[in-house]
């Protein structure tokens, strides 16, 4: 049975990232009615950060060889390890239950809220790998951080999860969906940037739906 885990991570309840991530998110769940859809929003209900007893875990998965899911629990001794465990194990079962990921995230200062980074560390551990699932990724930025733009050098966002994705995961093909110039709409500064922004955005949403369509085929 096809299962979307659908990951909210901005501040506000109102967003671009959100929005792109709700449409998505709408059209997967009218095509896949008798599919699986779970949904957390982790900037109101943000995970723990993680433990020595985390890292504990991780040592003792590395020392045991073990490197399938399935056998994480085995690598569990202490307290500390039991509770970390207990933290880690439900987030990780959502994740490796879905065959696509929907992760929805703002820029902030450069790079990703520590919402989604607290998430990452939970649910990674030693050389696991996810190769085969789909990473749909719905991102906005207040400012233009293109390849040639000014900023371009300092966009941790989509670079940092890209790489982390494909250096750790094993994921190659994610799909980055994104809205740029969302300040347009609060700094006056920026206003002869508005237009720019609204085609950006219009770009996105249509993204979403190409990418959603190909994904239904």
């Amino acid at each position: 049975m096809t299962h979307l885990l659908h990951l909210d991570t901005s501040a506000r309840r109102r967003s671009f990232s959100r929005e792109l991530g709700a449409e998505y998110a709408s059209r997967w769940r009218a095509a896949h009615p008798s599919g699986v859809y779970t949904y957390r929003d982790l900037a109101a209900d943000p995970v723990p950060v993680i433990t020595e007893g985390w890292t504990e875990l991780c040592d003792e998965l590395l020392r045991a060889g073990i490197t399938d899911p399935a056998r994480y629990a085995e690598a569990v001794r202490t307290d500390a390890q039991k509770t970390a465990w207990e933290v880690c194990r439900p987030l990780l079962d959502e994740l490796l239950a879905a065959d696509t990921v929907l992760i929805t995230t703002p820029m902030y200062n450069f790079t990703i809220p520590a919402a989604l980074k607290l998430w990452i560390d939970q649910v990674t551990f030693p050389r696991m790998s996810l190769t085969g699932k789909r990473f749909v990724i719905a991102s906005a930025r207040g400012g233009s951080y293109r390849p040639g733009t000014p900023r371009a050098s300092v966009e941790h966002q989509e670079t940092y999860l890209r790489a982390f994705l494909s250096g750790h995961y094993g994921v190659t093909d994610p799909v980055f969906i994104t809205t740029e110039l969302t300040n347009t709409q609060v700094d006056h500064t920026l206003t002869h940037l508005a237009q720019a922004h609204a085609a950006s955005h219009r770009e996105a949403l249509t993204a979403v739906g190409r990418e959603y369509t190909e994904v239904a085929k």
